[in-house]
């Protein structure tokens, strides 16, 4: 279904999903207003969702920043920025907004309507946060943030778990990079089971020497699990060669 195929929506499936009432229907078929569908259709008594989407963007990034300062209290600033900016970026609430079935809704050009990739993703992603300011502006602030909490909630978790697996693997770097002078890298030593669910073995190697192995389902998962074990093994006999505080062993294999 392309992005103009409804031109004319109407909006109870979409209510009965986000669990809301809307009571002015005019400002949300604005924030599914492409600009693009203007300039086809300039009889069109309509606004373009720019607006809503600038206004939408400053509550979801509001939002969440608020949800991540106050569930992980411990959490450093870069943290919860890099985060956040995980969770809000395009390809993530075009995700959300798919999810909704928002593409049905929209109104657009031909052209833009029938765009693929990036294209599609930054118009679905305008469109939802074009409709988080338009929930503000109809039911009120407390509608608005419940929503934002409602939609990008169940995202928080796998995100963190995806900087945090992305973040050993840099701190594995640093630490032989540093001490070694050498960067390490991946490799598939084996591979089982179903496409959909395909069991991976890979060591992380530096030089002619493995530093850790993982299994895990997907390549990805084993890799993290690969530099887990790289730092639980390295790590503590690297400590003083990174920060001169004492001179470890060579480690086994080295001269």
């Amino acid at each position: 279904m392309t992005l103009h195929d409804r031109q004319d929506p109407e909006f109870g499936a979409l209510e009965e999903a986000l669990g809301l009432k809307f009571r002015d229907v005019a400002i949300i078929r604005q924030a599914f207003t492409h600009r693009s569908y203007l300039h086809e259709h300039p009889e069109a008594e309509l606004q373009s969702n720019e607006r809503l989407e600038f206004l939408g963007d400053a509550i979801v990034h509001f939002v969440v920043a608020d949800e991540l300062f106050r569930r992980y209290p411990q959490a450093q600033e870069g943290e919860l920025t890099a985060l956040r900016a995980a969770l809000v970026c395009a390809p993530s609430l075009a995700r959300i907004a798919e999810g909704l079935d928002l593409a049905s809704y929209v109104r657009a050009s031909r052209g833009e309507a029938t765009l693929h990739g990036r294209g599609r993703q930054s118009i679905l992603a305008d469109a939802l946060e074009a409709l988080v300011a338009a929930v503000y502006l109809d039911l009120g602030l407390a509608s608005a943030i419940e929503l934002v909490r409602r939609l990008i909630g169940p995202q928080i978790e796998p995100a963190m778990e995806h900087l945090a697996g992305a973040n050993v693997k840099g701190r594995l770097q640093e630490l032989v990079q540093a001490s070694e002078g050498l960067t390490p890298f991946y490799r598939v030593v084996e591979r089982s089971g179903p496409v959909h669910a395909e069991r991976f073995v890979v060591e992380v190697v530096a030089g002619d020497r493995v530093l850790g192995r993982g299994e895990g389902i997907g390549k990805r998962q084993a890799e993290q699990e690969a530099a887990r074990q790289a730092l639980a093994r390295l790590a503590p006999a690297m400590a003083g060669a990174v920060t001169g505080v004492a001179v470890p062993p060579p480690l086994a294999g080295r001269a």
